[in-house]
């Protein structure tokens, strides 16, 4: 388990605000941050890291303590068993993708590990290139390689998708899933995209001008959206479940996430959709794949 209780005076575009968050997290959690731009969410992840200093509170981690003001304890980034992607991959471009694994272990002879991850992440092919030469996607793959490969007791992720486009988005998320499982991780993801945290998270925390404001499950605290996706308008399938002998859908579409009830039908997570909303009908709509 990770407790939090922290605060630090902060500047934002509105002017300051106190940051004052108190937050428990489980092990094995994923917990997202949501909240507009200024509201603390970067912060509370920095401080997470060992990047930001709080002014008050404290951090611990499975009976660790990382911050404590009173008992003036501090423990720096390099102590924490912490793992960090950030939007902008940070990637040594001196090193390639495999040394940039390597150095990342807390293990140098753990060397199986770093094949373990080439392999999850699809980078084996291009394990002895140096990023300069990735793509976006393929960089931010390598970043959140080298973060699992650091065995950390929290991974955290600043917003490491919003850059890319809606296919690697969606790809990355998938790979994102996998490694939070198969590796036993607690996650808190920074996100602004509730389509992405609806797919990932167990449990969303809103922050509004420094202070918790909600928190629960993703689709009680964000939705899905009161705006239906439009009809005929192109949204990509982030969730499905049965219900009956029907299929109910959650979409994204754009800037919306609405859910729909389609009969069973061979659709899957990832798949950009049309759904045509059947006139005089906002229960069964039609459905009509991209293309098809």
């Amino acid at each position: 388990m990770t407790e939090v209780h922290v605060t630090k005076a902060l500047h934002s575009a509105q002017g300051p605000i106190e940051l004052d968050v108190a937050l428990t997290i489980e092990d094995g959690e994923f917990v997202a941050l949501y909240g507009p731009s200024g509201a603390g969410k970067t912060t509370v992840l920095r401080m997470l890291a060992g990047l930001d200093r709080p002014e008050s509170g404290y951090i611990r981690s499975k009976g660790q303590t990382w911050f404590d003001h009173r008992q003036k304890n501090w423990v720096g980034p390099q102590r924490r068993a912490v793992g960090v992607v950030f939007q902008d991959y940070a990637l040594f471009p001196n090193m390639t993708i495999r040394e940039q694994l390597r150095f990342a272990l807390p293990d140098k002879q753990n060397l199986a590990l770093v094949d373990t991850l080439l392999e999850m992440m699809s980078l084996t092919e291009l394990a002895n290139r140096r990023p300069g030469v990735l793509s976006g996607g393929q960089q931010q793959r390598v970043a959140l390689a080298r973060a699992v490969a650091r065995q950390p007791r929290l991974l955290l992720l600043d917003e490491p998708l919003s850059a890319l486009d809606t296919e690697t988005r969606l790809r990355l998320q998938e790979e994102i899933s996998l490694v939070h499982t198969q590796f036993g991780l607690t996650t808190v993801l920074v996100s602004h995209d509730n389509a992405e945290i609806i797919r990932l998270a167990d449990r969303v925390i809103g922050l509004q001008a420094g202070k918790i404001d909600r928190q629960g499950k993703p689709a009680a605290v964000l939705g899905p959206s009161t705006t239906p996706v439009p009809s005929g308008r192109l949204g990509t399938v982030i969730g499905i479940r049965p219900e009956g002998d029907q299929l109910r859908l959650t979409v994204s579409g754009g800037d919306v996430v609405t859910e729909v009830l389609v009969p069973e039908s061979p659709v899957q997570v990832g798949d950009r959709i049309v759904v045509l909303v059947e006139e005089g009908s906002a229960v069964q709509p039609a459905l009509k794949r991209n293309g098809g």
